[in-house]
């Protein structure tokens, strides 16, 4: 088109209309406007069009319907690409050109991931750093100190053609950005996500993010890298500030676990050193900023002893509840008489009830007149809206119990956790993270404990208390040793 625009080009000749362009206001733009306006001759050969002997018809009717055929043609292409690809992607097939950092497409098939040993055992480090406490910054100053290739620059010691990333120079390195990324993929669980991003339309490249609910989630696509468990708590970690002491470089035991019990912020670490000794304290970060709250300091010493002691009983009374558990499932009680006897979902039941009784009774009332046909329509749309999230929250709550039922409790390595901390002196972080999602701390020196599966230890709890109330579950013979709501006090 320089050359056109200079003069020197006077003629253009191309085999046919959609090899100048199948865009239909593009193409028509030039040969309708721009060519006749520099005095350009164009021919399309097979199309049988020459604009210097084109008649009327030629021009204003054929060329713009052939036009508008090609690109036509484009959109259905188009279309149908977009259609296979999602059918492609519902069945869990991999379509990205490369695979993730920790996985390598398959030698047989080009749309499943397997493991890449090498990559993967970083991949596994980095959680492994994470749980131990390592903010994503640490994590990744680690991994460039032990000279450990980012993802763009292994994909290119492999051999691969990559050219993405976000890296600036000739060399790209680890980064806070680049480690997230990976602590965040569920592709490293085992499944598949795909279709975050869609192009605007066939005819414009750029690509603009999809909202979360529309992305394709496909469960155990491939072999997994990473443990759901470990996945959960470093999701739960990366919620709260990560940050080591910057003089010592250490790690507090209670990274990312601990939490003023009245302003729900984040405790900080405090050094107190005095005559060669130092005593380790923790105090409400909202009190230390000044804008508020009051201290609830605690010693370390003091927090971890009763850490431990809560702990060790919740293990203990989780695993006996767990055995009971079992010995049911292999007995001949059936699901269907777990379900009834689970609190939870007598509750939401009885509830639902109550919102359908209501939502009956708006109609006597709409009938009687006591109420006007808007008061009635917006009542009853309220009064429906909460039946279903009702609805809901007893299927989920069903679908909790059928797959403790149907599948064990918790999975041998959580159960591991649990069994191991009964045996430690000294609770670990490994163990304390593993089994503690959140820590409370009050006035007083009062620590409550947030668990992981306060859900199925509930669903347990609610069906032995109630079997045994009954007598009607003979495997199942158990006395309860704490009250319900005092497993979380320490």
């Amino acid at each position: 088109m320089e050359d056109v625009n200079g003069g020197r080009v006077n003629c253009v000749i191309v085999k046919d209309l959609s090899r100048f362009g199948r865009d239909y206001i593009e193409t028509g733009k030039y040969l309708e406007r721009v060519f006749p306006a520099l005095g350009v001759r164009f021919i399309a050969l097979t199309d049988h069009y020459d604009s210097f002997s084109a008649d009327t018809g030629e021009r204003n009717i054929v060329l713009p319907v052939k036009n508008f055929i090609n690109d036509s043609y484009c959109r259905d292409i188009s279309m149908k690409v977009k259609s296979q690809f999602a059918v492609k992607r519902k069945s869990g097939e991999c379509l990205a050109p490369f695979a993730v950092y920790g996985y390598m497409k398959s030698a047989e098939d080009k749309n499943k991931l397997v493991i890449d040993d090498y990559a993967a055992e970083v991949v596994r480090r980095i959680f492994a750093w994470k749980i131990e406490g390592l903010a994503a910054s640490a994590i990744a100053e680690k991994l460039n100190e032990l000279h450990i290739l980012s993802p763009k620059e292994y994909k290119k010691s492999l051999g691969l053609n990559y050219h993405g990333g976000f890296s600036r120079g000739r060399d790209s390195k680890w980064g806070s950005v680049a480690v997230k990324r990976i602590l965040v993929n569920e592709i490293y669980l085992g499944h598949m996500i795909q279709g975050k991003t869609e192009k605007i339309n066939y005819k414009v490249k750029k690509c603009v993010k999809k909202p979360k609910e529309e992305w394709v989630r496909v469960e155990n696509t491939h072999e997994p890298i990473i443990s759901a468990g470990d996945f959960e708590i470093v999701q739960n970690l990366l919620k709260a500030d990560g940050r080591v002491s910057p003089k010592s470089g250490e790690v507090s035991p209670f990274m990312g676990l601990l939490f003023c019990g009245d302003c729900k912020e984040q405790m900080v670490r405090r050094v107190n050193r005095y005559k060669g000794t130092s005593k380790i304290y923790y105090i409400c970060s909202t009190k230390n900023r000044g804008e508020g709250c009051s201290r609830h300091s605690i010693e370390e010493n003091v927090l971890k002893e009763l850490i431990g002691t809560a702990i060790r009983r919740y293990a203990n009374d989780f695993l006996k509840q767990e055995q009971l558990w079992e010995q049911a499932r292999e007995c001949e009680t059936n699901l269907q008489a777990i379900l009834s006897c689970n609190k939870e979902i007598v509750r939401v039941k009885k509830e639902q009830d109550k919102y359908d009784s209501l939502c009956l009774g708006l109609q006597e009332n709409l009938r009687l007149g006591v109420i006007t046909q808007e008061e009635f329509e917006r009542l009853h749309e309220q009064f429906g809206r909460k039946a279903e999230s009702l609805a809901e929250a007893e299927k989920k709550q069903e679908e909790l119990v059928r797959e403790m039922f149907q599948s064990g409790v918790l999975s041998a390595s959580r159960l591991a956790a649990f069994r191991d901390s009964l045996k430690l002196k000294d609770i670990d972080r490994h163990t304390l993270v593993s089994l503690v999602k959140r820590i409370w701390v009050y006035e007083g020196k009062r620590v409550e404990l947030e668990f992981y599966f306060m859900d199925q230890y509930q669903v347990m709890e609610d069906f032995h208390v109630h079997a045994a109330d009954r007598g009607n579950l003979s495997c199942v013979t158990a006395e309860k040793e704490t009250e319900p709501g005092k497993r979380r006090g320490a």
